[in-house]
């Protein structure tokens, strides 16, 4: 059994990091699966997080490596209303960061701080503290069933 659970963990890892991409998948589910069959919450918790935030840093570093050029070329968006989305992000960024765990927008929010080139070690801590929160709750919530 401690074989599997190892392994369970290095999927919760993977799992949880695939999820953050633009990948649709569920790590709350991949932890509620771990936990039921006798994971260490703990362990959980690490792995989880580690790899839901690892997922969001990798996002962001693409989001990096975009070119206004291809945005307003391929999506057709205009300069002016990139500049105006990057108010928005830099004013925001702090919040924006936190709220990169949600489903579906979290990792546009991840890949459009990059793009803006927010500074990474804030938006990476941020990020981190957000998802970490996320599992918290989500493990607490196991405990009290």
């Amino acid at each position: 059994m401690d074989f599997l659970l190892e392994w369970g963990y290095l999927g919760l890892f993977v799992g949880s990091f695939l999820a953050s991409t633009i990948i649709p998948f569920s790590s709350e589910f991949l932890l509620a699966a771990l936990l039921l069959t006798g994971g260490n919450p703990w362990i959980c918790f690490v792995m989880a997080t580690t790899g839901n935030s690892l997922g969001s840093y990798t996002c962001y570093g693409l989001g990096y490596l975009g070119k206004w050029e291809w945005i307003e070329k391929w999506l057709r968006i205009t300069r002016e209303k990139l500049e105006k989305q990057q108010k928005v992000i830099l004013k925001w960024s702090s919040l924006v960061a936190l709220l990169c765990w949600l489903p579906f927008v979290g990792d546009i929010f991840a890949v459009g701080l990059g793009f803006y080139k927010v500074p990474f070690l804030k938006t990476a801590i941020l990020i981190f503290i957000g998802k970490a929160l996320r599992f918290l709750f989500l493990i607490g919530l196991w405990f009290l069933t």
